[in-house]
């Protein structure tokens, strides 16, 4: 371990260009010497997609190196590449390719983030954490480039900043940033979309207390929240008046949604058709039979 990270940063330490390439240089590291980075957001889950790539890491190897930075306590603080030392691990590999980039904590913070994003399927809670992280490291950043700014101009400033690089508006940036006052429990739920994203960043609001008893509320009513539903739980939460109770008659109410709507999953439909019927076979047959026991019914009262 000590002799891969020597070999990489006691090179030339004059501080040229040739310096700085050196210790970017691509090099095989033993799975060992690497570490999650602390605190990182971003889940690393035994899915499909990991399986499709331990296959391909068993075919070809790791193509994409990892990217790396020294950890003073010891081995090396992955800043990009979690998904793929997971991967590597269960292909049984011994070493993967790495990049070492010396950088300190606010910048290895805004570096880990802006290439985690990069990657197709995000999840609600894996952006609200690292919109924050990075959003404190750039107020960090700006802090000690600018000692003379007030603190609301640099908070302003980092905001605009970060929902330009995420392409997003300022307000939804904020809004995922919100998500991170959810208990673990609704935060899962959003991930799994049992609770939708806007419903849950009004739920943010409710004191940690009241969301452990608004899972009982949405346990009763058997039902995830409404946007309209939400914001009056957290109208009742700035009233004082969010008891669990409460939060069970809101809940517990038939949503516009569903007096207007009759839906039944694809899966209990399809033991009744043929494989190879469309969506609108299915609908056209179930509108045919609907109107066949209607035709009788109607037979069954003039009798």
């Amino acid at each position: 371990m000590a002799k891969a990270k020597t070999s990489i940063t006691t090179e030339n330490r004059s501080g040229s260009a040739a310096d700085a390439a050196a210790k970017e240089k691509r090099t095989e590291m033993p799975l060992s010497d690497l570490h999650p980075f602390e605190g990182h957001p971003f889940k690393v889950l035994d899915d499909e997609l990991m399986e499709q790539t331990v296959e391909s890491i068993k075919q070809i190897g790791v193509a994409s190196p990892l990217i790396v930075r020294p950890d003073p306590e010891g081995g090396f603080e992955i800043l990009s590449g979690h998904r793929r030392l997971h991967a590597a691990q269960l292909a049984g590999l011994e070493t993967v390719p790495v990049i070492v980039k010396e950088m300190d904590d606010d910048a290895a913070i805004i570096f880990m983030v802006d290439s985690n994003l990069q990657r197709e399927n995000i999840l609600p809670s894996e952006r609200a954490f690292s919109y924050k992280m990075k959003l404190e490291a750039m107020k960090h950043q700006g802090q000690r480039g600018d000692l003379t700014s007030d603190q609301v101009g640099q908070k302003s400033w980092a905001v605009n900043q970060l929902a330009d690089d995420a392409n997003e508006s300022k307000t939804q940036v904020q809004r995922f940033i919100r998500l991170t006052n959810l208990i673990p429990e609704i935060l899962d739920m959003v991930d799994e979309k049992k609770i939708a994203f806007n419903p849950a960043v009004e739920l943010s609001y409710l004191k940690p207390s009241e969301q452990k008893e608004f899972l009982e509320a949405m346990d009763y009513a058997q039902a995830s929240p409404s946007l309209s539903q939400a914001q009056r739980l957290k109208k009742l939460s700035q009233e004082g008046d969010c008891t669990l109770d409460a939060m069970c008659e809101v809940m517990n109410e038939i949503k516009k949604d569903e007096l207007d709507h009759v839906t039944i999953k694809n899966e209990v439909l399809r033991k009744y058709f043929p494989k190879s019927y469309t969506p609108k076979q299915m609908q056209d047959t179930i509108i045919r039979l609907l109107e066949k026991w209607q035709r009788s019914k109607q037979r069954d009262m003039e009798r």
